[in-house]
């Protein structure tokens, strides 16, 4: 018989044991016992796939990475430990070195802070341009220009991108187009369909769907191709040194080049891994994710057309409403309903008050909570210029279309008549 202390550690475990678990389970572990040195050489040299460490990945992480990419149309995904980490890996495995971006102006305030203060710490410029206007996009567009990027729907006023449009003027230019789409959500709208490359998701939000756990994850579409041009692309062209001497390309082609070089050097330098726990917490919003979309799709339109004629507002930014800018490209990117992301403008002077009476607004709401966050069970309110998008200059708000009085709303599952009733209520002390 073993000792106590070895008793203690490994009794009642076989490592690799296959069980019959109906629901994916939660691999709560670090790290994974290699049958053999040359099993764990062949890992780490990237010679065979595998359970390696699970900075770069784990067994559940990897079910949800499959599901992601199926609910997207892709190939292949990668979780992270949260929307803005999907988004930074992204953009930096794609870019390279000495490449430049071109976004749109219309981002959620994160994503600005990230492109225009640590992206330039980087050394990596990023362009912003107007997200509605192709010319815009294309005169952006350098020689070393390696990524577009923007939203599906922005967040908060609830624009609608031209995916199409925006898709073509990328690939023209020989450069792959990322979505961020957290707001759509791949129930709604599926990036890919209508052009994009990558796909990129906050899966806080509404892959989630309870407000518990934090993650992100980027879908690979499997349509861009780094070997056509390989020169611009010499990080899956060329020798990947810190492993061997074969290219990502040449090694796993399309669809898991892309995978393999986020996860061993993004992921494994930097280090934002997703936990077992949280990527066991995901899978289990994503499994009601059309049902809690589709209610939060039809209650945040109630919500629009009651707010559109409320004579304390100004003005409603929702796709969903006839009239709105962006209603045409709804109906054609959105058949199953709009966002239940959309803000809207207090009909109140622009005076020394202003502050205070959408304070009184907020504050006077009981049962829609203030909340930085979205995509939640419960409804939630944000004020973009004092919270998500305070870094923001005036001027960067004004062309994003957030104004002082813009309040931004996420509607949830509660009784709409109750939603309904909480807005008159803080309305009126406005």
């Amino acid at each position: 018989m073993t000792g106590f202390a070895t008793r203690q550690i490994q009794a009642g475990y076989v490592p690799g044991t296959p069980q019959n678990s109906a629901v994916p389970p939660i691999y709560q572990t670090a790290a994974y016992e290699f049958a053999s040195l040359a099993e764990a050489a062949d890992l780490f040299a990237l010679r065979t796939t595998g359970n390696l460490y699970s900075r770069n990945a784990s067994p559940t992480q990897q079910v949800l990475e499959e599901r992601v990419a199926a609910l997207e149309g892709g190939v292949a995904a990668v979780a992270v430990a949260s929307g803005q980490a999907a988004v930074a890996v992204t953009l930096l495995a794609l870019v390279g070195r000495r490449g430049h971006i071109v976004a749109a102006t219309q981002l959620y305030g994160g994503t600005v802070d990230l492109l225009q203060e640590t992206f330039d710490d980087f050394g990596i410029p990023v362009t912003f341009v107007d997200q509605d206007d192709p010319e815009a996009w294309r005169a952006a567009i350098r020689p070393e220009t390696r990524v577009l990027f923007a939203e599906s729907i922005a967040n908060p006023i609830a624009q609608v991108l031209d995916i199409r449009a925006v898709a073509d003027i990328a690939h023209d230019a020989g450069i792959p187009l990322v979505i961020d789409n957290t707001v759509g959500t791949p129930y709604l709208v599926r990036p890919g369909e209508h052009g994009a490359d990558f796909v990129v998701h906050s899966a806080t939000k509404f892959l989630s769907g309870h407000g518990t756990s934090l993650g992100g994850v980027v879908v690979d579409q499997g349509t861009f191709d780094f070997g056509k041009d390989p020169g611009r692309w010499p990080q899956f062209t060329e020798p990947y040194t810190r492993v061997g001497d074969f290219a990502l390309w040449d090694r796993f082609g399309s669809g898991q080049a892309f995978a393999a070089l986020v996860k061993s050097k993004y992921v494994h330098d930097l280090g934002p891994s997703l936990s077992p726990f949280n990527a066991w917490q995901i899978l289990q919003g994503i499994e009601t994710l059309d049902l809690r979309v589709s209610r939060q799709t039809a209650t945040a339109l109630a919500l629009a057309r009651h707010l559109q004629q409320h004579p304390a507002v100004s003005a409603v930014h929702h796709p969903g409403l006839e009239g709105n800018r962006w209603h045409p490209l709804a109906q054609r990117y959105l058949p199953r309903g709009g966002p239940s992301v959309f803000s809207f403008d207090l009909a109140v002077p622009d005076d020394s008050e202003t502050q205070a009476r959408v304070a009184r607004v907020i504050d006077g709401l009981q049962v829609i909570r203030l909340v930085a966050n979205i995509g939640d069970a419960r409804s939630l309110v944000n004020h973009p210029a004092s919270m998500t998008h305070s870094h923001l200059t005036a001027d960067q708000r004004r062309a994003a279309g957030i104004a002082f009085t813009t309040i931004r709303l996420s509607a949830g599952l509660e009784d709409p008549s109750d939603l309904i009733a909480d807005l008159d209520r803080a309305l009126a002390l406005a």
